[in-house]
This record gives structure tokens, C-alpha cells and sequence, in this order.
């Protein structure tokens, strides 16, 4: 009987990071080094972003990012919510299945610069000094809506077909189809969907508020940095903005561990 040898998930996450640092810091101190008497580089070392997020202090990032992930998490819930509700329709209404995943595939395929532009031309940025933009929430929805649609569409198929003949026999629509199994034997793909959708929905609010109408978020404060030539801050800027995406995305693993306990069980 051969032992289960995989290295466990916090190993493999604590040697991901590390040799990215590594990665990170043989490019700063050897392609980007600065050259002879300068000392602006592009790329700098990571241990300089360390110290500059260290002596910069909480505060200084916690103004700008609270209206970007409250842009994001806006956007995750409007953008999921119609990702769900399209998912379902389909199963109460097959015939609408080319529609609805063709809608999603356009949605995929349209370029985000395009869009974002048309965005804030139509509904704006934020409407007072440190509210969220409405351009980010948008877009944070936008480009988690295609993900949910297909992980929720792919999910729901997925049921028993002889748990759908039971309810089927016993003249149970549809709707209840949906409810007693569709739903459980979906919850899987849904809450995998609902993870990826997480640093998506990030990304979105972030490239929302670079197209402009907002003054305090992530993407307004790496604006400025990029026009100081401030290249420290700017990849303390980044640094952080991963490390929000990947607080948010363990947090939806733990839930989905927490809900789908018998898929958790089969990953181990």
C-alpha cells in the first residue's frame, strides 16, 4: 500500500512564495540593478518593499484600499448574483441554454479597456471624495460574471440523474429539481467558481479606477506613485494588492472546505 506523500497544501504555499521573493530579488539586484551613479530602478529590491510598507505603517494604505475592496466586494455580489440567477434559468428553461452562454462568452471576449471607457462615460466614477467608483464596481462584476456562469451551468448538470428520476416520478417540477439536488451536487463547482471570482472581482475595481472620476483607492494612489517614477511604492502597492486578493480567495476556500465538507475530505 503505497503512503499518500504529497506535500501538504501550507508547504507548498510557503515554497511558492519564497522562491518567488528569490525570483524576484536575483532580477532586482542583477537585470534591473541601477546603473553607475543612479539610483532609480524599475524593479527594486524586496527587501526595500518590505521596509517601505514597514515604515510607512498601516494607515497610509488602509484610506485607499478599504473604498477599492469595498468596490470589489460589491461587485462580487452583483456580478454572482447574475451569474446564479442566469445558471438557473437555464435548468427551468433549457431552451434559453445557447442564449444565456452566449451572453457569457460575449462578456468574456469584449475587451475591458473598451468597456471600462464606455463605463465611466455612462455611469460615472464615485459621486463624493472617497466614495466608491461606480465604474469599479462594474467592471469588478463584469469580470467575475463569465467564471460563475459556466462553474454554476457546468455544476448543475452534474447531479444524480437517478436522485432527478426519483423527484421526477414522485411529480416534483422542475423548481424542486433545482432545490433537493441540482443545488447540493452543484455546490461544488459553484463555490470554485465563487473563489476564482475573488481576485477577479480585485482586478476589476482596480482597473475601474484607473479609468479616472475617483480620488482616493488602489488604483488613483498607483497612478501618482507611476508619475513620481516612485517605483518602491508602486510594488508596495502591488505586494499588498495580492496579498488582499489572497486573504479573500483562502477565505472562500476555507468556506467552501466548511460547506462541501465531503469534497474537502476527497482532496486530502
Amino acid at each position: 500500500m503505497t503512503g499518500d506523500r504529497r506535500v501538504p497544501a501550507w508547504l507548498a504555499t510557503l515554497i511558492g512564495v519564497a522562491s518567488l521573493i528569490f525570483i524576484w530579488w536575483l532580477a532586482a539586484v542583477t537585470i534591473y540593478a541601477p546603473d553607475a551613479g543612479k539610483s532609480y530602478t524599475a524593479v527594486p529590491s524586496p527587501f526595500d518593499v518590505f521596509s517601505q510598507i514597514h515604515s510607512d505603517g498601516f494607515n497610509a494604505y488602509w484610506s485607499f484600499f478599504k473604498v477599492t475592496i469595498e468596490e470589489a466586494m460589491r461587485g462580487f455580489v452583483y456580478g454572482n448574483v447574475a451569474a446564479l440567477v442566469l445558471a438557473s434559468v437555464v435548468l427551468l428553461a433549457p431552451k434559453l441554454e445557447p442564449i444565456i452562454l452566449q451572453i457569457g462568452v460575449v462578456t468574456y471576449c469584449l475587451p475591458i479597456v473598451a468597456v471600462g471607457g464606455i463605463s465611466i462615460v455612462v455611469l460615472g466614477g464615485a459621486e463624493q471624495p472617497g466614495d466608491p467608483s461606480q465604474t469599479a464596481i462594474f467592471l469588478a462584476a463584469f469580470l467575475c460574471f463569465f467564471t460563475t456562469l459556466v462553474g454554476a451551468m457546468l455544476g448543475f448538470k452534474a447531479a444524480d440523474k437517478a436522485s432527478l428520476d426519483v423527484i421526477s416520478v414522485y411529480g416534483g417540477s422542475r423548481w424542486v429539481q433545482l432545490r433537493k439536488v441540482r443545488l447540493i451536487a452543484a455546490l461544488p463547482a459553484i463555490l470554485s467558481a465563487l473563489q476564482v471570482a475573488v481576485p477577479t472581482a480585485f482586478l476589476g475595481a482596480v482597473l475601474g479606477e484607473y479609468m479616472g472620476a475617483t480620488d482616493r483607492s488602489v488604483g488613483i494612489m498607483m497612478i501618482r506613485f507611476q508619475g513620481n517614477l516612485d517605483s518602491v511604492h508602486v510594488w508596495a502597492v502591488i505586494l499588498l494588492t495580492a496579498l488582499v486578493a489572497m486573504v479573500g480567495y483562502a477565505a472562500l476556500g476555507l468556506v467552501s472546505r466548511l460547506v462541501t465538507p465531503w469534497m474537502a475530505g476527497g482532496r486530502r
